[in-house]
């Protein structure tokens, strides 16, 4: 999952930042690009069913792993490219590579090595990267939307696992294949998995807290009262995860489900409040209120984008992520 960490320099060391976009800078992280290529390939090779064996084995992931890399380099270069525009002193991308998980991956992480000095180059580099992103995301969900077949739902107690529906989503679904039948869903190839995770990425880093994407294009546009706001939305998080999880036990016990299957409805949630987990350690690390970046209010046009990009949160807002069937 994508995250910028503040970590303030002094000016001292000022000098060293032309090394830090040299080749050495770039070791690491193109090292890491091509063992999570790798996770992401294995990945998408056990959709398949394919016990991976070999390098043709391995290949056999690459409608799952090609998209998925996309969407995700495209985001971080969006953040990286806009913050050398900006002479931000920024890291290249780091990419965490997760053999075992779902993705393969846990995403990146990009370090801000400098205050930004201005609610205009904040917003840019906090929007760049879910914007570019979500360029590479929606074509790849479109194409793997439309591959994908609808089929019957496994009969009662079989195991299968049901994605977290968005607005956008949930509309994309109904534009292309229509309403869908009871007891049928979606059966989301490789390449559909990629594009929708490619959505529930740009949703998770652009929550309006701390130094997430969506953190920078809240404070470019309200300044230091997002703070404040931050402080909200991150103990809300909890909140939320009971009453997602409410929510589908709810309907699940009016429709006659009983025992585990229904406590697993009552977990719906739990990814919002592992988030919130999460979220904890990074405003230890870094500190819930942003940084100062100025006080000149953003230009008319960068607050039509930061707008947008906020609203493009709700679009992406999924009450639950992933949950049993």
């Amino acid at each position: 999952m994508s995250r910028q960490v503040e970590e303030d320099l002094e000016d001292s060391e000022t000098d060293e930042q032309p090394e830090a976009h040299g080749v050495r800078a770039w070791a690491l992280p193109l090292v890491l690009i091509a063992l999570t290529f790798g996770t992401t390939l294995w990945a998408g090779a056990g959709m398949h069913g394919v016990d991976v064996g070999s390098a043709t084995d391995l290949w056999r992931g690459w409608d799952f792993a090609v998209p998925l890399m996309g969407i995700l380099l495209a985001h971080e270069m969006g953040h990286y490219v806009m913050g050398r525009i900006h002479g931000v002193d920024i890291s290249p991308p780091f990419f965490i590579p997760m053999p075992f998980a779902l993705l393969g991956t846990m995403g990146a992480v990009i370090r801000l090595r400098g205050a930004i000095r201005s609610r205009d180059a904040l917003l840019d580099v906090g929007a760049a990267g879910p914007i570019a992103g979500m360029v590479v995301a929606l074509p790849v969900l479109v194409y793997g939307i439309l591959t994908s077949p609808i089929e019957a739902l496994p009969a009662a107690g079989g195991n299968y696992i049901l994605e977290g529906h968005s607005m956008l989503y949930a509309g994309l679904l109904y534009a292309l294949k229509g309403p869908i039948p009871e007891g049928m869903d979606i059966m989301l190839s490789p390449t559909a998995l990629a594009g929708w995770a490619g959505l529930l990425v740009t949703m998770m880093n652009l929550l309006p807290v701390g130094q997430l994407d969506g953190g920078h294009v809240a404070y470019a546009l309200f300044g230091p009262r997002q703070n404040v706001f931050a402080r909200r939305v991150l103990m809300a998080l909890p909140l939320v995860s009971v009453l997602t999880g409410a929510y589908y036990a709810g309907v699940a016990a009016l429709a006659g489900v009983r025992g585990w299957a229904l406590v697993w409805e009552l977990g719906a949630g739990v990814h919002w409040l592992v988030w919130f987990g999460v979220l904890q350690v990074m405003v230890r690390l870094s500190g819930l209120d942003h940084p100062e970046a100025g006080t000149a209010p953003l230009s008319s046009r960068r607050r039509v984008v930061a707008i947008g990009t906020l609203v493009l949160f709700v679009l992406l807002f999924m009450p639950s992520w992933v949950r049993n069937g």
